[in-house]
Formats: C-alpha cells, structure tokens, sequence
C-alpha cells in the first residue's frame, strides 16, 4: 500500500504524487481512495486502493533509469508496423504496460515519424499522450520542471 507523500505512476495517466487517502461511498459501495494529483495539470485523479495492482500501479523510477530512458531516445528507432492500425494498437499496448522505457519507445518512434511524414491525428494524440506521460515522470524522478523535462527529451529524440 502507498501511503500520502508517495510519488507513483499511474498507466495511461503518467506519474503523479498520492495527496492523501480517502474512503468515499459510490454506488453504495464504501471504498478507500487514493487521491493522485498529476503535476502538469490540476486534476486529481481517484484510484481504489484495492485495485492498485490490478491497474499497475507502481513507484517512480530512480534517476538511473531516467538516464537509461535519455540513452534510448537517443538510440536508433525501432521497427514498426506498416499498417497504421496495428502500429496504432501495438503502441497503446506499451502505453498501458506502465514500463517507462516502453513509453520511451513509443515517445522517440512517434516523433520521428512524424518529423519523416507526417502522423495521423489519431497516432498525434497517442504521441501527445505519451509524452505526457513521459515528461510527468521524469520530472518527479529528475526533480526537473515540465519545461525541462520536455527540452531533454526533444534534444535526445533529434540526436537519433
């Protein structure tokens, strides 16, 4: 269990900090309830607390691993499908396992296809997603600001 104070990723949502604990009633049904607050924008998001695992809730990484994710947005971009639907599909999939290199990954190759060609707006808003979620854990982990966070990842993403 996390406690208030803990600073977490949350799949789809990015990284965030629990802001306390709260037990609600919903549907008549009495819970308890983390209160995450996502730092680049002003919602609170309510997660179950007994559904944190079932959603892949996990710790931020450490600033090791942050620079493992610079090194591979730096890195050569990695082979993707030619069909728009299963690449579009593939990526979500990365997305909602949660690992930040795989969201990583899906950050550099969506970058770099759309400085190539050009993306379509359903693979633009996986992207802007994406990055948010990107940028909002190397924040808390690098303990940067979101203008920083996103200026490291555009230089590493152009290296490549």
């Amino acid at each position: 269990m996390f406690s208030p104070g803990d600073k977490i990723v949350y799949p789809m949502h990015g990284a965030g900090i629990i802001c306390g604990i709260e037990e609600r009633k919903i549907l008549g049904e009495k819970k308890k309830y983390y209160i995450f607050k996502l730092p680049c924008s002003e919602i609170n998001v309510m997660i179950p607390v007994d559904s944190e695992t079932a959603v892949g809730i996990r710790p931020i990484a450490d600033r090791a691993v942050i620079s493992d994710v610079i090194e591979l947005l730096s890195a050569e971009s990695s082979q993707m499908d030619s069909n728009w639907n299963r690449r579009y599909r593939e990526n979500m999939e990365k997305l909602k396992s949660g690992d930040i290199m795989k969201v990583a990954e899906v950050v550099r190759n969506l970058m770099r296809a759309d400085r190539k060609k050009g993306l379509s707006s359903g693979e633009r808003k996986l992207l802007a997603n994406a990055r948010q979620i990107l940028v909002s854990e190397m924040m808390l982990a690098a303990d940067i600001t979101q203008i920083e966070a996103e200026k490291v990842i555009q230089e590493a993403v152009e290296l490549g």
